[in-house]
């Protein structure tokens, strides 16, 4: 036909191919509050407080404090959990799953903490703040060697120097160290048996230690 031209796009045809119809993405708007917490708990490196949230959400400590009990709430049962250490928050991995996390992380080989370590760890986590000299005093021996091991490996800290003579440096269990033993808050923490808390570091793959006392 006069006219025609086989090679001319078909404009009416094209069209039925629109992106008018394409999925609407999600606003900030249309999200809850309780998930833009659980995103920043996602990202932070490390326990973030309900001061640090409520700033970087424009929200009341109050409002933030809620969504996190209500994300508490959500998680039992689940694989991860909001776990409390002083005045932060964290999600972390079930503690009951520490077997399946291992495995894909590839930590079967990984030693487990030496009675000495669960020693200076069980004196720290009850007496904390607490100096050297006194953990020795209540062992009897030298912690000098699992006191790096623990630092080493994140499960206590460096809190800050004793008003006793020579400042000794004081020492407090960690994050990591609730972690581990899958407390939520040091709250959480029974009452002190060393013979219990040997009883699960047994079973619990942490730290090794430099040499055995």
């Amino acid at each position: 036909m006069e006219g025609s031209n086989s090679d001319t796009p078909n404009l009416d045809s094209a069209a039925d191919y629109s992106t008018t119809d394409s999925i609407e993405i999600p606003t900030r708007g249309d999200i809850s509050f309780e998930a833009r917490v659980e995103a920043l708990l996602f990202v932070s490196p490390g326990p973030i407080s309900v001061g640090q949230l409520a700033r970087t959400l424009e929200a009341s400590p109050r409002k933030v404090q809620r969504a996190l009990e209500s994300l508490e709430v959500q998680y039992e049962g689940r694989g991860i959990r909001l776990q409390k250490h002083g005045s932060g928050y964290q999600l972390t991995t079930a503690p009951e799953l520490a077997e399946d996390v291992e495995s894909i992380l590839h930590l079967e080989d990984t030693s487990r903490l030496s009675r000495a370590a669960l020693e200076v760890l069980a004196i720290i986590a009850y007496q904390q703040p607490v100096t050297r000299p006194q953990i020795d005093s209540i062992r009897g021996v030298n912690s000098d060697s699992v006191l790096r091991t623990l630092l080493r490996h994140g499960l206590i800290e460096e809190t800050g120097r004793s008003i006793s003579p020579g400042r000794p440096i004081l020492y407090s269990t960690t994050s990591e160290f609730l972690q581990h033993f899958g407390l939520s808050d040091m709250k959480d923490l029974p009452p002190l048996d060393l013979d219990t808390v040997a009883d699960i570091g047994e079973r619990i793959p942490l730290v090794d230690e430099e040499t055995s006392e």
